[in-house]
């Protein structure tokens, strides 16, 4: 069982994600500031951080450096409101190994924490990709491959193979996929799903195959079979 720690000072927030991680089946523990974040991480060595960024005493940002600057190389996910890529910028050049902005879904953030712990607990720093068949997604590089053919996709069209990549073999619901793409506050038209499912399709030619309808439920990314 990986241990996590949650540091975020939103009572209610922490509630809620705390009980879904453990749900999940992650020993979760919480700190509600920096300060005490460090010094639990000193203390406990969690395999995985899960830091707010905006904290009361000490923001997240410089939480992760005092980490590294120590030696500690816990894998960090932050959660932040800030949206901006200077933001973005900031998080990973403190060392931070993924970044999660809010309002976010549940299910979004485990998938990241289990991407990040595989990739910790993979060993070294090589890239981690994602792969079906002949198309693959590198996480680190930002590419997609298609036969080692480099596919250019927009942002909103790597964000849907990768969740599709990420579940590989199981199929997603349009309001999963639009949670997770789109954020789980969104509001506009449904069929955005469905649009960017052709998109993709076409971007990927006759790999495009590979992702299947499953009518009346939504989408999965099989390599073969029905």
């Amino acid at each position: 069982m990986s241990r996590i720690l949650l540091v975020d000072d939103e009572d209610s927030l922490c509630d809620l994600v705390s009980s879904a991680l453990r749900f999940a089946g992650y020993e979760v523990s919480t700190e509600a500031g920096g300060l005490g974040a460090l010094a639990a991480i000193r203390a406990a060595g969690p395999d995985l951080v899960v830091l707010d960024v905006n904290l009361p005493d000490l923001d997240g940002f410089e939480v992760c450096r005092r980490m590294r600057a120590d030696g500690i190389v816990t894998p960090v996910i932050f959660l932040t409101a800030r949206r901006e890529p200077g933001d973005l910028r900031t998080g990973f050049s403190h060392g931070g190994d993924d970044y999660l902005t809010k309002p976010f879904s549940l299910e979004e953030l485990v998938l990241r924490i289990e991407a990040v712990l595989r990739r910790a607990q993979g060993g070294g720093n090589g890239p981690h990709r994602l792969q079906c068949g002949e198309l693959v997604l590198d996480e680190d590089a930002h590419q997609v491959f298609v036969a080692d053919t480099e596919v250019e996709l927009s942002p909103t069209e790597f964000r849907l193979l990768h969740y599709l990549l990420l579940n590989g073999g199981r199929v997603l619901s349009r309001m999963q996929i639009l949670d997770y793409v789109w954020d789980y506050d969104f509001e506009g038209d449904a069929a955005i799903t469905e649009r960017y499912i052709s998109y993709l399709r076409r971007k990927l030619g006759p790999h495009g195959s590979l992702i299947r309808t499953v009518r009346g439920v939504g989408y999965v990314l099989r390599a073969s079979g029905p």
